[in-house]
């Protein structure tokens, strides 16, 4: 019924319609007659029925970019990120409050005497969202802020790096003699070592790194 109407519609639309009416007089009677019909009608109704067609197909495009963003956000937040070291390092485990310290540049030197550097993502990151709460126990600002203390007065060598990519915070941590950072498991190849976070390893029962 709503097929029939609504073609009944969009035919009567794009039927040329009268401009106006011209009026004219025989034998005492007045009779009207149409006018040829306005020349834009039917080209207005077409420019219409397009722009609402290209208005409903631009507004699926906006929602399906925004369903793909929100899931790659979803997806980067439900990582499992790994603890990854220098492989001269000699670094098999570390305890939760131990990393914690080096996250916030609170630990200068290994047992060794190297210096202790840490390779991190932005905090803005979505994929660091598990390190600054889990890690830092503070706000994204908070982290930025923490980090530019812990490298004031050591230009040379500063406690915290902060890298674009899991593949150049991979690559500086194979680097950097006394580097450790924090790393999207599947970003992690043999030129590192992971590190057993609580006696746990990325993927397993119970890591603390698991994304939510």
């Amino acid at each position: 019924m709503w097929g029939r109407l609504r073609a009944g519609l969009m035919i009567g639309l794009r039927t040329p319609v009268s401009c106006s009416r011209a009026f004219s007089s025989s034998n005492g009677t007045w009779t009207s007659r149409p006018l040829s019909p306005c020349p834009n009608s039917t080209r207005i109704t077409d420019v219409g029925t397009f722009s609402a067609g290209a208005s409903v197909f631009y507004r699926r495009v906006i929602i399906l970019s925004l369903f793909v963003a929100v899931a790659g956000i979803s997806l980067a937040a439900g990582r499992d990120l790994a603890v990854v070291s220098n492989k001269a390092n000699a670094l098999s485990g570390i305890a939760l409050p131990d990393l914690m310290k080096i996250c916030k540049g609170q630990t200068h030197h290994w047992a060794d005497g190297k210096s202790v550097t840490f390779i991190m993502r932005s905090p803005a990151s979505p994929e660091m969202k598990v390190v600054v709460e889990k890690l830092y126990e503070s706000s994204e600002s908070q982290v930025k802020e923490l980090v530019s203390t812990a490298n004031h007065g050591r230009a040379g060598h500063p406690a915290i790096i902060v890298v674009d990519s899991d593949e150049e915070l991979v690559n500086r941590v194979a680097s950097i003699p006394g580097a450790v950072g924090v790393v999207d498991v599947y970003s992690i190849n043999s030129s590192v070592s992971v590190v057993k976070l609580a006696g746990k390893l990325p993927l397993e029962p119970g890591y603390l790194l698991h994304g939510n």
